[in-house]
Order: C-alpha cells, then sequence, then structure tokens
C-alpha cells in the first residue's frame, strides 16, 4: 500500500514537473505562447496515452486549477477558451469534482454574475454555463454551499443575449432545483422574475426550456410565484410551436399530481389543463386526457374514504352524444369542488377583447361541464348569462363551442330547472343569444326529459311579444328554436303543432330574407310530416281556423303598423285553395279593412290579398262556387267604394288596386252576368269615373273591365246603357295612350256584338251617327295599327244600320290621307246590302 501511494506521488511530482514551464508560460503577454502553453497542459495531463490514473490525474488539477482559472480571465479570447474546456475536461475525469468549487464559483461568478457582462464572447459564456450543468450534475447537493453564487449568475444568464446561453441556464436551474430543494426554495423566487422574461423568448427551444424550469422552480422551490406564474404559462397555451404546448401541459400536469400545495391551486391549475385537452394537434389532447385521468385516480385515493360511498355504489349515467368515456370520479370531483371558483373568471373571458382568449374559454366551458355533469345545475344562472352574450360574438368558432357547450348542459340538468331560469328572459329580452341558447339546450335534452315543459315553452314562443320580433337574426333563432323542439319531442309535437305553426308563420310574415323564408317553409313542411301528415296543407287544414281566431280578436282596429295585418296576409297565402273554406272568418275582417275610412296603405295591401284570393279561387270549380257568393259583395262594399276619387298618389294606387281587383273578379269568372246586373248602375257610374283617371294604368285596366263585362251580359244590356258607355269610350279613342286606345278598340268590338236583335235602328239613328262619325275619325289616324282596329269595328258595326254608314263613309272618304280604308270598308257594306 506505501509502494503504490509512493508510486503515485512520484507519477504526480512526474507530470506537474513536466508542465511547470507551460505554467510559467501562462503569465507571459504573448498570445501564441499562452495558446502553446494551454495545448501543452491538456497533451501532457488529459490527452497522455494511456490515460492516467483517476487519482493522479485529481492532483494535477487540484495544481493546475488556479493557472487555469486566471485563465478565464486572459484577454485572448482562444485563451479563454482552451482553459475552460480544459477545466470541463478535467472535472469529468478527477473523482472528487467538488473540490473545484471554492476556486471555480467565484471565477465563474466574476465572469457572468456581473450586472453589466464581462465575458463577452457569446460561446464562451455557453461554454461557461455548461461547465455548471457539468457541476450541477456531477456534484449533486455538494454545491449547496454555493448556491448564493450559483442564483447571482442565473440570474443574468438566464435573460443572456445569446439564446443558447438562455437555454442552458435554464437547464442548469431545473438542475439545482432537483439537487438541493431543500436549500433552493430559499433562493427560488429570486429566479422567477427572469424566468417569466424568458419565457416569451422568440425562440421556442428557449420557451419550451424555460416552460419546464419553471416548473421545477416552483415544484422544488418557494410557492408564492404560483400566481404570478399562472397568467405567463396560460399565454403558452396559445405558443404557435407544440413543443411549448406539450411543456405547459406537463408542467400543469406534473403540478397537479405531485404539487405539495396542489390543493389550493386546483382552481387554477385545472383550467390550463382541460385547455389542453382541446389543443389542435391530437397528441397534445392525448397527453393531456391522460394526465387528466392519472390526476383524478389519485386524488380519489387521497381522499378514498370521503368518496367511498360513490366508489361504491355510483349511478349509472348515460354519455352524452359524441363522447365514448366518462370522466373519473376522481375528475368529477374535484371539478364540482372547483366550478364555483372556476366559471366567473371563464365567463368574463368569454367577453374578451382578443379573439384567441374567446375562443379558448369556450373550448375550456365545454370540458368543464362534460366533467361537472349534473353539479352544473347549482351554477345555472350565471352560466346562462354568460351564454346568452357569448352567443352574440362575432367570431364563429365562439358561438359553435358554446353552442355544443348548451347541448352539453341541456342533457345534463333537468328542462324543468333551466327552462325555470330562461322563460322570463325569453319574453322580456327579445334577444337572439337567448334563442340560440335555449335552442340548443333542447336539442340536448332527452325527449321524455323534455316532454313535460313542451307545452309550457311553446306556449312562451308563441307569445305575441316573444314571436313578433322583426330583427333578423332574431327570427333565424326562433325558426331554430321550432327545429330543435321538434327534433326532441319527435310525435309529441301535435300537442303542440297549432302553437309551433303559428311561430313559423308569424316568421314568414315578419321576415324578408328569401332564404330564411324557404327554410321556414321546409320547416312547417317537416312539421307536417313529424305528425304523419302528407303535406304542409294538411296541417294548415288543421289549424288555420284557430289561428285566425287568435289573429281576428282586434281586426276592426288594425292599421297599417298592426304585426296582424302581414300574419293574416300571410296565413291566407300560404293556405292557398284552402282559405276558400274559411271565407265565412275570412270577410268580415276584409270588409273592416277595405272601408274607405281606413288607412290608406293599409287598403293597398288588403286589395293586393283580396286579389290574390281571387285568383286562388279561380283555380277549382269548387272553390269558384264556394267564393261567388260573395263576389258581389266584393264588388258592392270593397270595390265600388274605393274606386271613388280622392286627390293623391296613394288614393290613385287604391283606385289601381281597386280595380284590378275587380278585373281578378272577372278574369276568374266569379261574377255572373245577373251579379253583374245587379250592380251596373253604382258600377257604370265609377267605371266611367275611372276612364277619365290620371293613372294610365288605372284607365287601361278599365277599359279592359268594361270589355270583360258587355262579354259576360251580352245582350242583357237596355240600348240607353250601351248609349252611356259608347260616348265615354269614344272620348278614350283620344288617349295619350296607345296601348289604350288599342284596348278601346277591342272593347268596341265586344260592344257592337251585345246589341239586341230588336234594336230600332230607325229610333236610335242619331246615336248610330254620332258613333260611326266618331270611329271614322280615328280611321284616319297616323298610327297603321289604330286604323286597321278601327275598320275591324266598322265593319262588325256596318249591320246595325248599313246604308247610314255608307253614307257617313262617302262623306269624309274625300278627307281622308289614304282612300283604301273607306273602299274597303264601303265594299264590305256593299256586300251586306245586295
Amino acid at each position: 500500500m506505501a509502494e503504490n501511494v509512493e508510486s503515485v506521488d512520484a507519477r504526480t511530482t512526474e507530470i506537474l514537473q513536466a508542465v511547470t514551464r507551460h505554467i510559467n508560460c501562462l503569465s507571459e503577454n504573448n498570445r501564441a505562447t499562452k495558446k502553446r502553453a494551454l495545448e501543452s497542459i491538456r497533451r501532457e495531463t488529459l490527452g497522455k496515452k494511456p490515460a492516467l490514473d483517476p487519482e493522479i490525474l485529481q492532483r494535477v488539477f487540484d495544481s493546475l486549477l488556479k493557472p487555469l482559472l486566471k485563465c478565464f480571465a486572459d484577454s485572448v479570447e482562444r485563451c479563454r477558451e482552451l482553459a475552460i474546456d480544459a477545466v470541463s475536461e478535467f472535472l469529468d475525469a478527477v473523482p472528487m469534482p467538488e473540490g473545484s468549487l471554492p476556486y471555480l464559483m467565484p471565477t465563474v461568478v466574476q465572469r457572468l454574475g456581473n450586472q453589466e457582462i464581462v465575458e463577452t464572447s457569446e460561446e464562451l459564456r455557453l461554454s461557461l454555463v455548461s461547465l455548471l450543468v457539468k457541476l450541477s450534475e456531477l456534484t449533486k447537493k455538494k454545491i449547496a454551499p454555493y448556491l448564493d453564487d450559483l442564483v447571482k449568475i442565473l440570474q443574468r444568464t438566464i435573460v443572456d443575449p445569446f439564446p443558447d446561453v438562455r437555454r442552458e441556464s435554464c437547464k442548469c436551474t431545473s438542475l439545482v432545483a432537483r439537487s438541493i430543494p431543500e436549500h433552493f426554495h430559499m433562493q427560488s423566487e429570486s429566479l422567477i422574475t427572469p424566468l417569466l422574461h424568458c419565457i416569451s423568448h422568440q425562440h421556442a427551444k428557449v420557451r419550451t426550456q424555460c416552460t419546464l424550469t419553471i416548473g421545477d422552480v416552483l415544484q422544488y422551490g418557494s410557492h408564492k410565484p404560483m400566481d404570478k406564474v399562472i397568467s405567463h404559462l396560460a399565454q403558452r397555451l396559445f405558443d404557435q410551436s407544440p413543443q411549448v404546448r406539450v411543456a405547459v401541459t406537463d408542467v400543469v400536469g406534473g403540478w397537479l399530481l405531485d404539487f405539495v400545495d396542489r390543493y389550493s391551486f386546483h382552481h387554477k391549475l385545472i383550467p390550463l389543463l382541460l385547455t389542453s385537452q382541446t389543443d389542435e394537434l391530437p397528441d397534445i389532447q392525448q397527453r393531456a386526457f391522460k394526465l387528466w385521468d392519472d390526476i383524478g385516480d389519485k386524488y380519489a385515493k387521497e381522499n378514498e374514504e370521503e368518496l367511498k360511498d360513490q366508489m361504491d355504489f355510483g349511478k349509472y349515467v348515460k354519455l352524452p352524444p359524441g363522447e365514448t368515456k366518462r370522466p373519473n370520479l376522481g375528475c368529477r370531483t374535484l371539478i364540482f369542488r372547483n366550478l364555483s371558483k372556476i366559471l366567473p373568471g371563464l365567463l368574463h373571458d368569454l367577453t374578451d377583447w382578443t379573439t384567441s382568449n374567446r375562443i379558448m374559454s369556450a373550448k375550456l366551458l365545454r370540458m368543464l361541464l362534460l366533467n361537472a355533469e349534473d353539479h352544473t345545475t347549482q351554477h345555472m344562472e350565471k352560466l346562462l348569462s354568460g351564454m346568452y352574450k357569448a352567443c352574440g360574438d362575432e367570431e364563429k368558432e365562439v358561438v359553435t363551442q358554446i353552442l355544443q357547450s348548451a347541448e352539453l348542459v341541456g342533457f345534463f340538468v333537468d328542462p324543468a330547472i333551466y327552462w325555470k331560469l330562461m322563460s322570463p328572459t325569453v319574453q322580456l329580452a327579445q334577444s337572439p343569444g337567448v334563442l340560440m341558447t335555449l335552442a340548443a339546450l333542447i336539442r340536448g335534452s332527452t325527449q321524455e326529459g323534455f316532454h313535460p315543459q313542451l307545452q309550457s315553452v311553446c306556449d312562451v314562443l308563441v307569445d305575441p311579444e316573444v314571436c313578433r320580433g322583426e330583427q333578423h337574426s332574431y327570427q333565424i333563432h326562433l325558426v331554430s328554436c321550432i327545429e330543435a323542439i321538434m327534433g326532441t319531442s319527435k310525435e309529441q309535437c301535435s300537442e303542440v303543432s297549432l302553437s309551433l305553426l303559428m311561430v313559423l308563420v308569424t316568421v314568414l310574415a315578419l321576415e324578408r330574407d328569401d332564404a330564411l323564408k324557404n327554410k321556414t317553409r321546409d320547416v312547417i313542411e317537416s312539421l307536417a310530416q313529424v305528425q304523419g301528415m302528407e303535406s304542409s296543407s294538411a296541417l294548415y287544414r288543421q289549424h288555420s281556423r284557430q289561428m285566425l281566431d287568435l289573429l281576428k280578436g282586434n281586426y276592426e282596429q288594425w292599421t297599417n303598423f298592426s304585426v296582424e295585418r302581414p300574419i293574416f296576409d300571410t296565413l291566407l297565402t300560404e293556405s292557398g285553395v284552402l282559405v276558400i273554406e274559411l271565407l265565412d272568418d275570412i270577410f268580415p275582417v276584409l270588409q273592416a279593412n277595405l272601408k274607405t275610412d281606413k288607412d290608406p296603405e293599409l287598403r293597398l295591401k288588403f286589395f293586393s290579398l283580396l286579389s290574390r284570393l281571387v285568383m286562388k279561387a279561380g283555380e277549382s270549380p269548387e272553390a269558384k262556387a264556394r267564393f261567388g257568393d260573395f263576389s258581389l259583395v266584393v264588388v258592392r262594399e270593397m270595390v265600388i267604394p274605393n274606386c271613388v276619387w280622392h286627390g293623391g298618389r296613394t288614393a290613385s294606387a287604391i283606385r289601381t288596386t281597386g280595380i284590378s281587383c275587380l278585373w281578378a273578379l272577372l278574369q276568374s269568372g266569379l261574377l255572373t252576368a245577373e251579379q253583374v246586373s245587379s250592380v251596373m248602375d253604382d258600377l257604370q257610374t265609377q267605371l266611367t269615373s275611372l276612364l277619365e283617371d290620371d293613372s294610365r294604368s288605372t284607365r287601361l285596366i278599365t277599359c279592359r273591365v268594361f270589355r270583360k263585362i258587355l262579354a259576360l251580359c251580352g245582350a242583357t244590356f237596355d240600348p240607353d246603357r250601351l248609349h252611356t258607355m259608347y260616348m265615354e269610350l269614344l272620348k278614350r279613342m283620344d288617349d295619350s295612350s296607345d296601348e289604350i286606345r288599342v284596348a278601346v278598340a277591342k272593347t268596341f268590338q265586344t260592344f257592337f256584338q251585345c246589341f239586341p236583335a230588336d234594336y230600332d235602328r230607325v229610333l236610335y239613328r242619331a246615336h248610330l251617327e254620332t258613333l260611326y262619325r266618331g270611329l271614322l275619325v280615328h280611321m284616319d289616324d297616323p298610327d297603321p295599327n289604330i286604323q286597321q282596329a278601327v275598320l275591324d269595328i266598322l265593319k262588325q258595326a256596318a249591320p246595325l244600320h248599313p246604308k247610314l254608314l255608307q253614307e257617313e263613309v262617302e262623306t269624309v272618304r274625300h278627307k281622308h290621307r289614304s282612300f283604301l280604308l273607306c273602299d274597303e270598308l264601303l265594299q264590305h257594306i256593299k256586300t251586306l246590302t245586295e
């Protein structure tokens, strides 16, 4: 043994003698000399072949350490680099590296621990921090006395301008925290500020390592900075780098599993881990779910006595649609006990000004509710209020997530509870967000659970104060509520079919968007089908009379702004020909609202509705027969009074609409000759007045009405009435509109077919003279079409008194621009007299 010690001493002395000159050279000013000396020292010690015994190397290192450490401050960068590398290699090779700590730590502090950076080279700062990492790994707990120096260094290097130095410093911090937690906790808080500054560095690798280091610093150090740290970790959940998000997930999961004071921070840490369960990458989601399961299991074991009954006798719970696994008991209990602390802040974040925060909060809400299950019930008031606001978010993703959350609430919470809270809001708010939330809750509910509230919900929705909101988005979600009710209740919708149809018809009446109208009609069709009906016609047949009764309550007081009017209009229009069966109910409303003392705008709309009803009635023989009984009432009480002249554009429009309605009656064949004859005195007076109307459309339609009446009544008119008519018709041959003149010409063709066979042409010669002369004037019209039309009329009129017409033609022939038409007419008369 003594010989071995002597051998080691001798070998050590030999090595030291070999490097003594090189050590002396380290004091020279020549950089090349110092560089060669450092290289030689390494070659004579670490580079020896075969390698020196570790004990010998330890003794040599102890002698070389101080000279090498002096080189750490050398002015030549290459010399500093060689010295640092040599010390690093010695630390790997010697059996007791901790011996270097009293000399090495002060030196490194001098290079890295000052306020200003002493070591100007980035690479050498990295080498020095790597040296500290190596020391920490090799010396473990023995580095404890130098913790102050380490912290002083790390406070500077964690925020070093060189990213690699930052990352290596974070790694060193983690090693120290894990090695000497009993000492580290006293100094750990001083490292939090630089770490939080570093966590937002532009390099993802730095952010990742910094996040992991923060996890270690709090895990093995003081717990006080937790509140300050959590907000920064939450921001890293938005990080574009998956590695950073994985690091946050692991750190938070580790804290929830092993943090000494984790129970105090459950409500702050759980949201971070659940947020990772909604990450865009499946791998991160799975990692978070696995951690959450482990956390729940551990919590359940730690509280086994308290949760024993639920473990042994827990009730079976059906999973929501789309879910395959129920969170374990520990997870559910953790959420139940912390939801009251988590929810207020989360709901506040749903209105955050940044879109990413709102989306993340909406996703987190769904994960919380999935774990909370029916324990959500006691938080419903706050939850619903937050959902109402979030449903109005301009970001579609936020709204989608909130609606999914609402469906979960509908699945887990008794509809009686959420409807009791929502009912007053639905009635008072007229808010699209409220209806969106309600629709989602109903979609999530089960058929048997929702059925007891079905009637109550429909009673509220059909309330005029609720279903008559005119905002487009409000109407969209009102239809969504009906769809949700139909989807959940299915065949049970027959119990509230009237209310549902009334709401849908109201939407059709008030909505202007064609796309929503078409969708609403599709929903009405679906409502019929869900009740086993062939089409919506059967649905209208079942409920139209009841709906009319609901609308008619105050029809005599309707104005142009009354909401009931467009609903009444839409109901009759959508019901189609079925409305004819309800004429007894409809006509009192039409009569009351087409009185001349009613608002002109209102009358215009009712005339438009009446015209559509008339056209529908003409589509089938049964409808014609039924409407025929009311036709005379339409003419006498609605058309004629509204055709009386009044000044103004609106009054003119009413006259046009009124005469159009009469034209529709005649076109549809709903007026008989007897009915027309019975009101002809009053009717002719108004028609004559309308032929002079300022409106071209009114004059044109009146001409057509005259022609239709003449065709309908034929020879039943007495000569005096015909004489009165032709005088007015002749005036229209001078109308400013050629279209009207052509229409009058066609009317005259029908007019001459109405003269009775026993017409006394001698007695009425003067009338015939006036008629022939008036028409002959227009046979010389500049317009060839008018000339030809008048020629055809006179040919048709010739049989009444051929000789008289011949005389009149011969009298004016020489005055006409062309004799051709006169000669053609004379030739036609000649064929009649031969």
